[in-house]
């Protein structure tokens, strides 16, 4: 009798997690056909996460995470199991459903940083906005607000190839956060900067989900950068191998580092 109570406490528990998650994924697979073999690239990955984390998911290359972001951001389809984001089930949406519920609701930050050559900073900040019809004065107002959170304001009428790696990945955190968007999605996003640079780049990051209650999921295949994220969900051959809690690196007040 008691292990039947017990089953039943933790069904439900599992069910009130999923319905306050900000993004539930269950039992999600995706699987492709080279040849005759089948290759897992997503052997049956479950978790949540809630609103206000900083989320790595750490594996080395070819481990799935990629893949695993991908189906997050609604970039493929899972070949069975679910993803849902602020109550959607996106995996069910077509097309231009997901590129309506991204442009709502979700941010990017590349590794290769994405900015338009052509365009100045703060034309590079204020382009996601020019998508949702927002006016031109508008746009440009909101652009410089973010770029003086991210301390690039200076950078505002350089153009990319006048800024270094990290004003122009500051500049690539800007862009994602000037729809302030539900939840930010990042893609090794320091793999191209220095030790220093990243550091800076991290405690910037924390500063937005603590600060302003943003939802940040990181993929990264560095521990040490890892270790700046409140949740690490490792992953090793498309499988969750370890879900570790707290972040080795607080932020505190400007983001001070404590062991």
């Amino acid at each position: 009798m008691n292990d039947i109570l017990d089953k039943g406490l933790e069904v439900k528990n599992e069910a009130d997690n999923e319905a306050k998650a900000l993004i539930s994924v269950k039992d999600l697979y995706k699987i492709y056909t080279v040849g005759t073999n089948k290759v897992y690239a997503l052997n049956g990955v479950s978790f949540d996460i809630f609103k206000g984390e900083f989320v790595a998911i750490v594996g080395t290359s070819g481990s799935g995470k990629s893949t695993l972001l991908n189906m997050l951001a609604g970039l493929e389809s899972p070949t069975k199991g679910t993803v849902r984001i602020a109550g959607k089930q996106i995996e069910k949406m077509n097309e231009d459903q997901l590129v309506a519920f991204r442009r709502n609701n979700i941010g990017f930050i590349f590794q290769s940083y994405n900015l338009l050559n052509t365009m100045n900073g703060e034309e590079n900040v204020a382009m996601p906005l020019m998508f949702r019809g927002v006016e031109k004065e508008e746009r440009l107002r909101l652009a410089r607000e973010y770029m003086k959170l991210m301390n690039v304001l200076d950078q505002a009428k350089h153009m990319p190839n006048q800024m270094s790696g990290g004003q122009q990945q500051r500049i690539g955190i800007a862009r994602a956060m000037v729809v302030q968007p539900k939840i930010i999605f990042a893609d090794e996003p320091t793999g191209n900067l220095d030790s220093k640079t990243t550091k800076d780049v991290l405690k910037i990051m924390q500063k937005l989900v603590y600060e302003q209650e943003k939802t940040l999921v990181m993929v990264t295949h560095d521990n040490n950068l890892a270790g700046y994220a409140d949740k690490r969900i490792r992953i090793v051959d498309g499988k969750i191998v370890d879900i570790e809690y707290g972040s080795c690196y607080k932020y505190s007040n400007g983001g001070e580092e404590n062991a």
